[in-house]
């Protein structure tokens, strides 16, 4: 395996539903942009049109919550699937018109994933808060779990995650529960989709009792 091509197509192989799966047709945005402040504060904007919500502080964490989640999606693909990884750093972000990013993909490889992560997250991190007044500490707390969460949903192991988040001093080392024989991250940090949405917590939630987080991880 020679290349980015081939690391795709073991991607694709092994994972049907992948980060660059529904690139197509999306809008294609360097992830340099978004280390950017007045793209940032586009991107808050736009999501406080779709929640119909105008606390920008609780839109920068949940911005950022899901930008996390796919930022380090095509390292972490092709480090589980193929043992290489695909450059954080020379990642496209594939954007709906709402402004959701729905896909990414990355067009070279990188021999130092972990650092490399820690460079976007940092610059990113840093966009985020100077425009919305969301915590540093806060969006690294959502970048280490949206990082292991994003592992184990690739198939791979707490131990990968966390030899990611080394390379990251500002980030808490991700934590991790096994109930039914299943891991699952045991998130620190909270997304605050409930305070946008009105609607429920997540499963996973930490604002939430202990033992009703571990019912609602058993019920899955």
């Amino acid at each position: 395996m020679s290349g980015v091509p081939e690391v795709y197509a073991a991607i694709a192989a092994r994972l049907p539903y992948h980060s660059g799966a529904v690139a197509a047709g999306l809008a294609p945005v360097p992830v340099s942009q978004a280390a950017d402040a007045d793209w940032v504060a586009e991107q808050i904007t736009a999501a406080g049109r779709m929640y119909r919500f105008r606390d920008r502080r609780v839109l920068g964490v949940l911005w950022w919550y899901s930008a996390s989640m796919m930022v380090p999606a095509p390292t972490v693909e092709s480090l589980v699937v193929t043992g290489k990884a695909l450059d954080p750093a020379a990642v496209t972000l594939h954007l709906h018109p709402d402004g959701r990013i729905l896909g990414t993909t990355s067009d070279s490889l990188c021999s130092t994933p972990g650092a490399a992560l820690h460079g976007v997250f940092e610059s990113v991190i840093s966009a985020v808060a100077a425009v919305t007044g969301a915590k540093a500490r806060t969006l690294w707390a959502v970048g280490a779990d949206s990082l292991a969460n994003r592992v184990l949903w690739s198939g791979g192991t707490p131990g990968l995650a966390l030899s990611l988040a080394a390379d990251m001093p500002e980030s808490p080392a991700p934590r991790f529960v096994n109930v039914n024989g299943r891991d699952y991250v045991r998130r620190g940090s909270c997304c605050l989709i409930y305070e946008a949405t009105g609607g429920p917590k997540c499963v996973s939630c930490p604002r939430q009792l202990p033992e009703e987080r571990l019912a609602r991880l058993s019920a899955l």
